[in-house]
This record gives structure tokens, sequence and C-alpha cells, in this order.
């Protein structure tokens, strides 16, 4: 059995919209919060932490209504399409408000801005787990690490034509001395980008017809399921499985909040302990994305081999491991060192071992039919870490000093560690002699 790359690279053209639009809110929105509508740091950021705080109920609920659905076009389909369609529309609003507040300032430009942006945040809501459930649905069991690792890979180049379009767009030379840059041209073409790619998957892939080749190999593989059928007919997770499932979505919040709180303040870490400029601080970030890259498909080729927890448990490690290295470098040395960026090179490589294995060992606790509540699971513990950690981390930091952020970091990675130790289920098993032929495809 293997996995069919191109078909895999096709379902995921929605991840890739989605990071790109991701990309383009975290990069944009901020900038017109402060420039434009002269919002303080507070603000802006109780604005920006807005989609987290959203998610936390907007993707389970999603994920489980898409589990439920029957529609014509699939369960996933509707909600990628529905979804896309309504956040190009609404994102596009954006700029418009955005340059109508700088010619005429007033409130009912700046409230209509908020109410559009939350409208837009729904929207993006409504289909990122439908979206994420796609590939394991259409993905059997023992191939889904190496699945994920493709929808990463496509999620980070959904990001970087995003940068390329920005950078070429919006360079020093046509912005400088602009009392007012209008993005109207980067909100279209970005929206662009996500209607083609939604286009692509929606002729491209027949979920229903890939949804019922996986279901027939799961039927003919029993010993795969590890969910039972209660008396009333419902499926359940029998006791060992629950509490397997509770160990990975805190170790999932534990690596998310260590991780998270060196992406948001590494950069403000450098700039005052080291006076490093921005475009210097957020290189090492950089060089952590593109050792993720990198990893992405061996950390899935490997863990079909030997199994995603121990890729887990040993990212686990390389990551708590370099934080707590790089904790040393700082204390020794006053100033930057280029070693940091070897440690960063391993951060990335850490990330990608632990991101690409942990969502397949969720979806594989439950049955086909409630893969995405079980993908709203996993968003709802990682979006949660990734509200609460910029806050704690931040606070220590102002308190107790600017040192105390990698070992912070390190220490929840450490505790991710030992839960995942208890996590008993979700792991690979041994790849049949023989699958379905219609994944048995090269690309």
């Amino acid at each position: 059995m293997k996995l069919n790359y191109n078909r895999t690279v096709l379902i995921g053209f929605a991840f890739f919209s989605i990071c790109a639009f991701w990309q383009m809110y975290n990069s944009v929105i901020p900038l017109i919060l402060t420039n434009t509508f002269h919002m303080n740091e507070t603000w802006s950021g109780v604005i920006m932490a807005a989609d987290n705080v959203l998610a936390l109920f907007l993707l389970p609920f999603f994920g489980a209504l898409s589990d439920k659905s029957r529609f014509r076009s699939g369960r996933r389909m509707p909600f990628v399409v529905c979804g896309t369609v309504a956040a190009a529309v609404l994102m596009n609003l954006l700029p418009v408000l955005d340059d109508g507040y700088f010619a005429a300032p007033g409130t009912a430009r700046l409230v209509g801005f908020v109410a559009v942006l939350g409208l837009l945040l729904i929207a993006m809501g409504t289909y990122r787990s439908p979206a994420v459930a796609l590939m394991p649905d259409c993905t059997p069991n023992p191939l889904r690490s190496k699945g994920n690792a493709v929808i990463n890979l496509m999620g980070a180049l959904g990001g970087v034509v995003y940068l390329v379009c920005a950078s070429v767009l919006y360079s020093a030379d046509k912005t400088a001395g602009i009392a007012h840059v209008s993005y109207r041209l980067l909100f279209a073409v970005v929206s662009g980008i996500m209607l083609l790619s939604v286009l692509i998957l929606k002729l491209t892939i027949d979920e229903n017809k890939l949804t019922s080749e996986v279901r027939a190999y799961e039927a003919a593989h029993p010993e795969q399921e590890l969910t039972a059928e209660a008396a009333d007919g419902s499926r359940t997770l029998p006791k060992d499985v629950r509490r397997s499932l509770a160990f990975l979505l805190l170790s999932v919040s534990l690596w998310f909040i260590g991780y998270n709180a060196v992406e948001t303040w590494f950069t403000t870490y450098a700039a005052n302990v080291w006076g490093m400029a921005l475009g210097t601080a957020s290189m090492c970030l950089t060089i952590a994305t593109v050792g993720a890259i990198v990893s992405y498909l061996p950390a899935g080729i490997l863990a079909s081999k030997i199994g995603r927890k121990p890729c887990i448990l040993g990212g686990c490690v390389l990551l708590a491991g370099s934080f707590f290295t790089g904790y040393l470098l700082t204390q020794l040395y006053d100033h930057f060192t280029p070693a940091l960026y070897v440690i960063f090179v391993l951060v990335g490589v850490a990330w990608a071992f632990i991101n690409v294995n942990s969502l397949p060992m969720v979806v594989e606790m439950c049955s086909g039919a409630d893969t995405g509540k079980f993908t709203g699971y996993y968003y709802t513990f990682s979006m949660a870490a990734q509200t609460v950690t910029p806050v704690v981390a931040g606070t220590l930091m102002n308190r107790v000093g600017y040192g105390t952020l990698f070992p912070y970091a390190g220490l929840f990675v450490a505790a991710a560690f030992v839960t995942m130790l208890f996590v008993k289920h979700g792991d690979t098993k041994a790849e049949a002699a023989r699958g379905l032929e219609a994944f048995d495809i090269d690309m």
C-alpha cells in the first residue's frame, strides 16, 4: 500500500489556501489596526487574539457538524467551498473600509471594519476542521502521517506564495513616503489564490468515491478499528482509548505552549537582550521554518516504519533539548551567537516530527464518521495553548526577566514528553501485504 502523492497534493490545496490567508492576516491586519485606526498594542492584540478565541468554539462545532452532514458532493466539500467563497468576499471589504477610514475617519467605519473582520473570522472557522479532516477521510490509517506531511508542505507553500506576492507588490521602493498604503490589490490577489485553490480541489477530488474506498479498506481490516458500537448503534471510545486521547490532547497543548512562546516572543527577546533588528532576529524563525519544511516528508516516512509515537517522543526530546541549549548559549554569550542558527534548525526538525504525526494519532482513535469532530478537538487544544501562552510567557518575561523564555518553553515541551508516555493508542499498525489498489500509485 502506497500513498497517492498526486491526490494528496490536490487535497492539500484546501490547507494551501488557509495558510495563505492566515499568513496575510497576521502580517497585514496589525498594521491596519495600528497605522490606520491608531489602536494601541493592547487593543490591537485583543482583536488579533479573537481568531484563537473563536476557534475554540467554531472548530469543534463545524468539525462535528460536517461529520453529520450528508451532501451530494460529500461531507466536507460544501463547507470548504462555501467557507472559502464567503471569506473571499468578506476579506475584500476590509481594505475598502481601511481606505475609507483614512480618507474620512469615523466611528461607523471603525465599527464596520471590526464587524466585517468578525464575520471573516467566523467564515474561516466554518471550514478549517472540515478541510483538514478531508485528508484522513480519503487516506487509510497507516498512510496518514505521510499524508499529513504533504498537507503541511502545502500549507507552508501557501505561506511562501503569499510572502512572495507581498514582497513584489509592496516592496520598500513602492511604499516609501506614502502616507497610507492601500492593501486592496494584495487582498484581491490572496482571495483569488484561495478561490483558485478550492476550484482545483473541487474539480479533481471526488470525496464520496475516496471515502467509500477508505471505508471498504477499514471494513476489511477491523483490527485497526479503535471504536466500539454501543447498543443503540452509536460509536463510542473504549475507556483505555479515551484515556489515551486525553493524554494526547494534553500533550498537544503542552508542546504548543512551549513552541508558540518562542515563536511569539523571540524577536522581542532578541531586540531587548542583544539589541538585534527585527529582520536579523526573524532570520532564526525563518531558519526554523525551513528546517521544518525539509523534515515534513522524512517525518511521515519514518513514522510509517517505526510508528508515530516514537517520532513524537524523539521530537519532544530534540525540541526541549534545543530550547535548554538555547538558554545555555544566552547565558554564555552577552551577544547573539551564530550557533543559535543551528539550534533553530533543530527546532524546526523537531517541530516537524511532532506536528506531522500528532493529528493522525488523534483521528486514528475515532471512527471515520467522527473525523471532523476529532480534528476539531485537536485544534481546540492547540488554539487554547496559543491563546494562553503569549500572555503567560510575556508576563513572566516582564516580571522575572527575559532569560525565562527558553526554560519556560523547554519545561512545557519536556512535560509533553511525559504525558505522551501514557498514550497507548493511535499509532500506526504494521502495513498489510495488500491494500487498496487505488492507493497503490506513486507520484
